[in-house]
């Protein structure tokens, strides 16, 4: 079977990914912060200099340079997804969590910290703590020690470490991490192999390798948070639990992520008499996609409110069958779609196809879901088609799905078989939780297989 590209796919031109749904999605609240002298000396970590909404520069960018900012290739490819809203702290305001102020952290589904340069008060770091543990998604960037841009004691390895140690919620290092207090000069981190995981194998592209022009590591504590996990270490490292140079991690119902180097948020563009590096679109890095997979893990998080308790019998998923195409799901382009006769939805016009291509190839599909307490039921179930060319008894191309970091099933070419089969796990062990749904088709080098996706159900009673 010959894989048919659909027209609208993402493209990747002048180093900005240019992702245009077909449909409008679910849109995620992003807030980055401006408040801690992130644009001190030769920084500009802001996606705009129209704050807080950067739209009034220009309220359909296509470019980088339509927004004012180094960071303004990444609000850019957000912006054009037509999936986010993106709003900006000013200089001279305060962190908050919990209060009427509109730029509360109460109102965002993320809440993005780019090498900050002035410390954190106490009252900020508790925000930000209760922000997280409540659902919501933090982005940390850290840059290399002695980068204290401001002079004033500072720089964003103790500012972090500080907010990890001294926040009056959980000062045990919660997040299962600590910065290294180092000052790499230059390296490409490695991406560790995981095809499952969407900050590495996102909607925004897979990523091999980051990069180091003067940044850091971090140190893994699984023994304080069983969650982190390194996803790029340095080339001269093996994976473990040191020389981290991306770690995600979660914290109460939130995630959170960190990265190394504010060298790979830079665009290279920003406000004029800065000395800037096009680290976000360094043909050697994958940093664009990194940046922008990591976001949209965060933002999808879930709410900003602890999970419901008490049982609502219902359908939890949204957008179950794809009609209304990428609502509510993060896919690999061209997944979801109206494939017509060449994968045939099993009910209405709309499913999703990963792979099928007959060449060495990853597609990615999920959705986050929080599931309440108090049910007796937690039924997840799909039904799932799988065509092959393969011939013989060796699985060469394998469909993995997985609810968070559990492995529910894993399908090969040898489980082809006539028309949509349904299947059914049970979900109890997430109740109160927020869980990421997801499936991983890899496919070999030569012959294809399809793994056909449709009518997807959470049921809980």
């Amino acid at each position: 079977m010959k894989r048919l590209i659909p027209l609208a796919v993402a493209t990747l031109a002048a180093g900005l990914l240019t992702a245009v749904p077909a449909h409008a999605a679910v849109t995620h609240r992003i807030l980055f912060d401006n408040t801690k002298a992130e644009t001190a000396g030769n920084a500009d970590w802001i996606v705009g200099t129209s704050q807080p909404d950067p739209t009034g520069q220009n309220s359909a960018p296509q470019k980088e340079s339509d927004w004012t900012g180094a960071l303004s290739a990444w609000g850019v490819a957000l912006q054009k997804t037509g999936q986010y809203s993106l709003k900006t702290l000013p200089a001279g305001n305060t962190i908050t969590y919990g209060t009427s102020n509109a730029l509360d952290l109460k109102n965002f589904d993320e809440f993005v910290l780019p090498e900050p340069n002035v410390v954190l008060s106490t009252a900020e770091k508790t925000a930000i703590m209760k922000f997280v543990q409540n659902g919501g998604g933090l982005f940390l960037i850290s840059d290399h020690t002695g980068s204290d841009r401001n002079n004033d004691g500072w720089d964003s390895p103790k500012i972090i470490n500080d907010l990890l140690t001294n926040n009056g919620v959980d000062n045990t290092d919660p997040f299962g991490f600590s910065v290294d207090l180092k000052n790499i000069t230059s390296d490409h981190p490695v991406a560790i192999t995981d095809s499952s995981n969407p900050v590495l194998n996102g909607s925004f592209g897979a990523v091999k390798k980051s990069l180091i022009a003067n940044g850091t590591t971090f140190t893994l504590k699984p023994a304080d948070n069983p969650n982190v996990k390194g996803l790029a270490f340095l080339s001269t490292s093996s994976p473990g639990n040191s020389n981290a140079f991306f770690v995600t991690s979660t914290f109460g119902s939130g995630r959170v992520a960190i990265w190394g180097d504010s060298s790979t948020i830079d665009d290279g563009t920003g406000q004029s008499g800065n000395t800037l590096y096009n680290g976000w679109s360094d043909t050697t890095a994958d940093n664009d996609a990194l940046g922008l997979n990591a976001t949209a893990w965060l933002a999808g998080s879930g709410t900003t409110t602890p999970p419901p308790t008490g049982c609502t019998a219902g359908q939890l998923l949204v957008n179950p069958g794809f009609e209304s195409g990428n609502t509510g799901w993060t896919a690999s382009a061209s997944v979801i779609g109206q494939h017509a006769s060449d994968a045939p939805a099993r009910s209405g016009s709309w499913n999703a196809w990963l792979d099928g291509y007959g060449t060495a190839h990853t597609d990615t599909l999920s959705q986050t879901v929080t599931l309440p307490t108090g049910c007796s039921s937690y039924t997840f179930s799909f039904w799932l088609s799988i065509t092959t060319a393969e011939t013989g008894t060796t699985a060469y191309d394998k469909l993995t799905v997985k609810a968070g970091s559990t492995t529910l099933a894993t399908y090969s070419n040898l489980n082809a078989a006539s028309g949509y089969q349904q299947r059914t796990f049970s979900l109890s062990a997430f109740a109160g939780q927020s869980v990421t749904l997801a499936f991983s088709g890899v496919e070999g080098s030569q012959l294809q297989t399809s793994f056909i996706v449709d009518d997807t159900a959470l049921n809980v009673s």
